[in-house]
């Protein structure tokens, strides 16, 4: 399903709060089928938002270190992956 959803675990450094939210903010989108939410649903998709924030936090701090880091490290959001990326283009 979110086959674009960065893997958080394991990261060096560790993911960052705003990593940690846009992953569930893509989450909650691809979920809802709602990418821009109205003024109708935008309270129900912003607690849906921070409750994922919230559990994906409980279940990075619950899980063990990772022996080997993910594929996507470090992800591509991260402003010195994105400099570099730019600088190459």
């Amino acid at each position: 399903m979110c086959r674009n959803i960065t893997e958080l675990r394991g990261l060096e450094p560790a993911a960052t709060d705003e990593e940690i939210e846009a992953a569930a903010r893509q989450y909650i989108r691809k979920v809802s089928g709602i990418r821009h939410p109205s003024a109708a649903n935008e309270e129900a998709f912003e607690a849906a938002v921070r409750a994922v924030t919230a559990t994906t936090h409980e279940l990075l701090d619950a899980l063990p270190e990772r022996r080997q880091p993910p594929k996507t490290v470090p992800p591509l959001r991260r402003p010195e992956v994105r400099a570099r990326i730019a600088a190459r283009g």
